[in-house]
């Protein structure tokens, strides 16, 4: 298989995640989730999924969909489009597996996943987490990381209209 195929094939959609979950649960893997926009990849992201990663066994990235991401960071937004934002995410190592989805909040995906471990960055508190009422109820965990000083997508895309 070349390598393109092997990160193309990371990229799943719900049937295939869902054939997966099967899988890794029976293998006993713990498995991760977060969830992000990730529009320009930068240090402070590869970070946060590096560490996310080290929690599990199995790393699942909820992507937002170009029309989510829209509605939540305005017009001028994504910069790099779900395909683009997709392939990056799944040619990471650590990363097993970038699923899409089109609402404003990955509700329903984490109900889905149902992960072991939920993982967010450090401007959240375990209350204002989507999908904490869910993995804590089945015995998971809610996990906050910190962020990387001096990388924000939003700083990197104001510093380049400013040029």
């Amino acid at each position: 298989m070349e390598k393109i195929d092997q990160i193309q094939s990371r990229i799943l959609d719900l049937p295939s995640l869902n054939r997966m979950l099967a899988i890794w649960r029976f293998r006993g893997e713990k498995i991760v989730f977060t969830n992000g926009c990730f529009d320009i990849l930068h240090p402070g992201h590869i970070e946060y999924l590096s560490k996310a990663a080290d929690l599990g066994d199995v790393l699942i990235i909820g992507l937002n969909s170009d029309e989510s991401v829209r509605r939540l960071k305005g017009e001028n937004r994504p910069v790099n489009s779900e395909t683009a934002r997709a392939q990056v995410l799944a040619s990471l190592r650590f990363v097993t597996a970038v699923v899409l989805f089109g609402e404003d909040t990955p509700y329903e995906l984490i109900r889905t996943v149902q992960p072991d471990v939920l993982v967010k960055g450090g401007d959240y508190t375990a209350e204002e987490i989507v999908g904490n009422d869910i993995v804590t109820a089945s015995g998971g965990q809610v996990v906050i990381l910190g962020f990387l000083p001096g990388y924000s997508t939003s700083h990197l895309i104001r510093k380049i209209r400013e040029q």
